[in-house]
């Protein structure tokens, strides 16, 4: 089936503003609350969100088949579940509605007072219900950079990390929208020259530039998917920043991995651009050497060309860019990490969320975290400012923008934002 909804000389009736991460070719989804207390699936062109609940029941998706309350929920997992025919049939046909073409909708007041809300008047929630969580380590340069941060001389290049991808499980319970403030964490730390370890709030709270891969209902209990088929059980990406306290895990991750370090928060971005949307900046993967059969991808454009931009915004709102990186540095493809994850058996649902784990390049400059970015702390950076950070202060909004443009369209990812508050007082 032809993904019409991606045509770069479609305009919209709606206003977009040239540089909007949302254009009539984008249409990502999410969940909302409306002016009137309504919760509900929608989409976005420009600065209008628009009730898909309201859109479905006024007749505008009737050549669909879709269930009655398919975007009555809370969450897109129902949605997602209804898998990749589903998924383009409905952005093509909001595409079609939209079009400066169409009046069906355009020339229909009563109609679009009820359907389109300012963005501004609506609040965005948590997109899915995330049923499990998976954070990858699939980044080579960000890899190389913690094993000389730490002086690591077999590190993981040496030997699993070039054969296949490494990841661990996080915490779905505490994966939160965009804009939820951060609380500083307690953990268990080790002091330096000490041998009994204290506890307390972290220093060294951290932020993790990544983006994240959403699934549908893949494979049964037991059964692998394979690699060549894993872009088709995959829904949509959002951006994430995977919340680290270098200082809590640098004592709690041997010999396993970390833990409360990873578990405390994990901020996603509130709407899911789909895989369709971005098939127009398919680019080549990193050239890798030595697969295993299952690992072993047909073709070669298996990433992505996404621009991530990251900002440190104090609290007297000065902003800092203090990191560019871009998706295409990923050394494990989605379809690699789907297929590994699912090698052993282990079943995906709707709704399962993946991470790319830390996106860094070869540069200091884009470096994905301020571990790198500092050299745990050796090398202060300074922002606009002029005050220095090596980790997060409290007060500190973390900012990460995701986008791909080119000549014709722009198609981003929005805001992924999370405020530094203070500890808890504990009892």
């Amino acid at each position: 089936m032809k993904i019409t909804a991606n045509n770069p000389n479609r305009k919209s009736w709606l206003n977009v503003k040239k540089g909007c991460d949302f254009p009539i070719q984008n249409i990502p989804f999410g969940v909302f609350i409306t002016k009137d207390d309504i919760i509900t699936i929608g989409t976005r062109i420009g600065e209008f969100a628009i009730d898909l609940s309201a859109f479905h029941q006024l007749g505008y998706f009737e050549d669909i088949p879709l269930t009655d309350d398919i975007f009555m929920q809370d969450s897109l997992n129902d949605f997602i579940a209804d898998g990749r025919k589903t998924w383009r049939l409905v952005r093509n046909k909001i595409a079609k509605i939209f079009d400066d073409t169409n009046p069906a909708l355009r020339d229909y007041k009563k109609h679009r007072d009820i359907i389109i809300f300012d963005v501004n008047e609506v609040e965005m929630l948590l997109p899915i219900d995330v049923g499990d969580f998976t954070d990858f380590f699939s980044s080579k340069y960000h890899a190389q950079n913690v094993a000389r941060i730490f002086n690591i001389k077999n590190g993981p290049l040496k030997n699993n990390w070039l054969h296949m991808p490494l990841g661990f499980n996080e915490r779905a319970s505490s994966v939160v929208v965009s804009g939820t403030p951060i609380r500083r964490p307690y953990g268990q730390t080790l002091p330096e020259g000490k041998t009994t370890p204290v506890l307390g709030a972290s220093r060294k709270l951290d932020m993790e530039v990544e983006t994240a891969f959403i699934t549908t209902a893949a494979n049964h209990f037991g059964e692998p998917i394979p690699v060549n088929e894993a872009e088709e059980y995959i829904f949509g990406m959002v951006l994430l920043n995977d919340w680290s306290t270098r200082d809590v895990q640098k004592w709690e991750s041997k010999p396993l991995g970390p833990f409360l370090s990873k578990s405390f928060a994990s901020t996603i971005s509130p709407w899911i651009v789909t895989l369709d949307a971005l098939e127009p900046w398919r680019c080549e993967s990193p050239k890798q050497e030595a697969l295993l059969p299952y690992l072993t991808p047909e073709k070669s454009q298996n990433s992505y060309d996404i621009n991530l931009n990251t900002y440190i915004q104090t609290e007297n709102d000065d902003l800092t860019l203090i990191s560019k990186s871009n998706f295409k540095n990923i050394y494990w493809t989605m379809s690699q990490q789907l297929a590994h994850q699912t090698i052993n058996g282990c079943n995906v649902r709707a709704g399962d969320l993946f991470g790319s784990g830390t996106i860094s390049g070869e540069a200091k400059e884009t470096s994905g975290s301020l571990l790198e970015l500092s050299w745990n702390g050796e090398n202060p950076i300074t922002l606009n400012d002029g005050t220095e950070r090596t980790f997060l202060n409290d007060g500190d909004n973390i900012i990460l923008r995701g986008y791909c443009e080119n000549s014709k369209t722009r198609i981003g990812f929005g805001k992924c934002t999370g405020k530094i508050i203070p500890q808890i007082k504990l009892k």
